[in-house]
């Protein structure tokens, strides 16, 4: 048998290539395994093609705001699907064709094939056998869709098919109002689709404080149907497919499925690594060094579960290339945490959860955006942002938010924590007037007042004007 290779990355999606690009630095004895379609899901089937059907969906929107700022003939206006859908896939292919040349002069190093594990060393790619000093395992995830639903056919859909399709609808359902359905709900109905969105649980787009829920789904009935707190059945009827969840019907077109994902792991072989899996048949990774119990090989990305989001997918991919091709894994300290939703208003999780936080140690302040200046001067003066700190240090410790621009109020506010910023460091810095980020001041002098007196020698103390168009 031939020298073993330095290492075997088993998925080319976010978390494989970025494990790659490490490798590349420090072997040539290597291989890159993908079963399926090259181009990451990101730019294929996930974030690219979404963010570019919601744009389209949001500015066709935007019309109903026409007549109050004085524009007339939008009702004119019409969304043509077939073209819309038509640019998705044109710009997603652009995106996908990008991400290729990361593995286009790979030669022989990379395959298409299906890895199997023989054990923490060994990898069967399809017949044949390859040892290698380390291996990372990337394999990504896929939609769930519960199996007596394929009996749907083309009519079921997922993020995997739905940028595929010639045209839509009418008349579709959205089953799961996680992240992905809440996005892809809103878009399709702002595109003038008949929606009906359908949620087992209360909660919408991972919010977990009552009143942004309840605020988040007020504006989302403007666009749609939605019925939370049951979940949704299906049959086949005349004229279509039956959506029922408990005494609300409705009888639809087409159906996608946006009930999470679920890992690549199928006949991967886990088994054979002789570590204790659970019972979704995972091993325990270490989320500092994404190594599999003290073995050589390493799990970052979707497959295993912890933060299916693509940043932390990029982060554990770096993480898990350079570990293994290192003597000895290094922990890395991870990124504050960060998540976004890109409905409208934009929905945004950054740092501590207020459930994870000591209420008796922990003060939080709060902005609504109904009277903000800039705001109500863009008629996008919706939703509510929280912000929560140390009671003791007034240290930044984390925000929920359903707010305009919410995209960008998150990342400040990540930089912040990160940073481990106080609230009166951060009301000691600029915020230009008029802008959106003044409602996060407000949200700030909210916690301000709350906290024990600072110095009086800056000007964290500023005091608002009591005056909406000027705060």
């Amino acid at each position: 048998m031939s020298e073993p290779l330095d290492t075997i990355i088993i998925g080319a999606g976010t978390a494989g290539l970025a494990a790659l690009r490490e490798v590349r630095k420090r072997t040539s004895r290597f291989l890159i395994v993908n079963d399926g379609p090259w181009g990451t899901t990101c730019a294929r089937v996930g974030c690219m093609p979404s963010k570019t059907l919601i744009e389209a969906a949001n500015a066709f929107h935007r019309r109903h705001a026409f007549e109050e700022f004085g524009i007339r003939g939008g009702d004119a206006l019409s969304a043509d699907i077939p073209a819309v859908l038509q640019r998705v896939r044109a710009l997603r292919d652009d995106f996908v064709a990008g991400v290729m040349k990361a593995t286009d002069n790979l030669g022989h190093a990379s395959i298409s094939g299906r890895a199997t594990l023989l054990g923490p060393g060994t990898v069967d790619i399809d017949g044949k056998v390859y040892q290698a000093n380390s291996i990372v395992i990337a394999t990504g995830s896929r939609p769930k869709v519960p199996e007596e639903w394929l009996a749907f056919g083309d009519r079921m859909l997922t993020t995997d098919t739905l940028f595929e399709q010639a045209s839509l609808g009418p008349r579709i359902a959205v089953v799961g109002m996680g992240a992905i359905g809440v996005e892809l709900s809103q878009a399709l109905a702002r595109l003038g689709l008949q929606v009906a969105a359908f949620s087992t649980g209360d909660t919408l787009a991972g919010l977990s404080d009552p009143g942004l829920n309840e605020e988040l789904a007020a504006l989302l009935k403007k666009d749609m149907v939605l019925h939370t707190g049951e979940p949704a059945e299906l049959r086949e009827v005349a004229g279509g497919i039956e959506v029922s969840s408990g005494p609300n019907r409705v009888v639809v077109d087409q159906v996608i499925a946006a009930m999470g994902r679920t890992p690549n792991i199928e006949h991967l072989g886990l088994e054979t690594l002789g570590v204790p899996l659970d019972k979704r048949g995972l091993p325990q990774v270490d989320p500092k060094t994404l190594q599999v119990g003290n073995l050589r090989v390493f799990m970052p990305g979707d497959a295993n579960t912890q933060v299916p989001l693509l940043h932390e997918a990029a982060d554990e991919g770096h993480i898990a290339g350079m570990n293994a091709m290192a003597d000895t894994p290094t922990r890395f300290q991870r990124r504050t945490p960060l998540a976004i939703v890109f409905c409208d208003p934009n929905i945004a999780t950054v740092g501590q959860r207020l459930d994870d936080l000591d209420p008796a140690c922990t003060v939080t302040g709060t902005v609504g955006f109904a009277d903000q200046g800039r705001a109500r001067a863009a008629l996008y003066n919706h939703g509510r942002l929280l912000v929560h700190a140390d009671k003791t240090t007034g240290r930044l410790l984390g925000a929920e938010l359903c707010a305009p621009d919410g995209e960008h109020l998150a990342h400040l506010l990540a930089l912040a924590i990160h940073r481990e910023l106080t609230v009166q460091c951060l009301l000691g810095m600029p915020f230009y007037h008029p802008t959106l980020e003044e409602g996060l001041r407000t949200a700030l002098r909210d916690v301000a007042r709350q906290l024990p007196d600072g110095s009086a020698s800056d000007l964290a103390t500023c005091a608002g004007l009591g005056v909406p168009a000027l705060d």
